[in-house]
């Protein structure tokens, strides 16, 4: 009875797992045919005005970047503090607290800065944009910090210890260099993340059909003018849609292949 409700599970299991493969495979496919139709390199050379997604390219990764800029060190300082100095009920609270965040709706997140940063403010802004991609990033990068530097063997910090070095030189030029390989991996797969997000965007930075570099005003983003073009009546808007979703998806694609690229190097 075992061994047949163990093969009913097995083909249940197989089964599952090529439904989900030929759907995944279905609209990679389709985005692949339809991105590469509307696909050319002056997307590249012209901003959304003129046809183009220059201003857009370039306002997503300065928002994720600036995210990233916010949320690295913030992850990682917490992601530390937990492993190596947090004890008792406040680190629990704290922990508890990330994988509550990292489940949350971003559009959630997107009310939220909403709330407390552009309705005070006045209006969207690229830096509230990049508050909310921040507040995403976080609680990923606290988890893998934590996580990867709970791997990091026991004998490593006493022999940092027996050698006279401070509790910060261990955690330095020790704890963090043993661990540096998974916690690059966490951040890229964090960045990944964030540089493909949407809703919490519409509330925050919504987009600009304009090259423009002043955060204090609606910025250019790739993922938001997706939104928008697909919405548009004309054939013509649709095609860059399916365009701007190709290039979204091969950097997505790169960035997660990059970090395991360098865990199976590291491995």
């Amino acid at each position: 009875m075992r061994l047949l409700l163990n093969k009913i599970f097995l083909v249940l299991s197989v089964l599952s797992a090529l439904i989900g493969l030929a759907f995944l495979g279905w609209i990679l496919i389709t985005l692949f045919i339809k991105g590469l139709s509307s696909f050319h390199f002056n997307l590249f050379l012209n901003d959304l005005i003129e046809s183009g997604l220059r201003n857009l390219i370039v306002g997503q990764f300065i928002l994720a970047g600036l995210a990233a800029a916010i949320g690295i060190p913030l992850g990682m300082a917490a992601g530390i503090y937990l492993q190596e100095y947090g004890r008792g009920k406040y680190a629990s609270l704290i922990r508890d607290l990330s994988d509550i965040m990292m489940s949350a709706p971003s559009i959630v997140i997107g009310a939220f800065v909403y709330a407390v940063i552009v309705i005070p403010t006045g209006g969207t802004s690229g830096f509230a944009g990049a508050i909310a991609l921040a507040i995403m990033m976080i609680p990923v990068v606290i988890n893998t910090t934590d996580n990867m530097l709970s791997l990091v063997p026991v004998e490593l910090r006493e022999a940092g210890v027996a050698l006279g070095a401070s509790k910060y030189r261990v955690i330095v030029d020790i704890i963090i260099k043993a661990a540096k390989v998974g916690i690059m991996t966490g951040i890229l797969l964090a960045f990944a993340r964030i540089i493909g997000e949407t809703a919490p965007l519409l509330f925050t930075s919504e987009t600009s059909n304009y090259f423009s570099l002043d955060l204090t005003e609606s910025f250019p983003s790739l993922t938001v003018s997706i939104y928008d073009l697909a919405n548009e009546p004309e054939e013509s808007s649709r095609d860059l849609a399916w365009a701007a979703s190709f290039i979204l998806t091969v950097l997505v694609l790169i960035i997660n292949l990059a970090g395991r690229f360098i865990t199976r190097t590291k491995d």
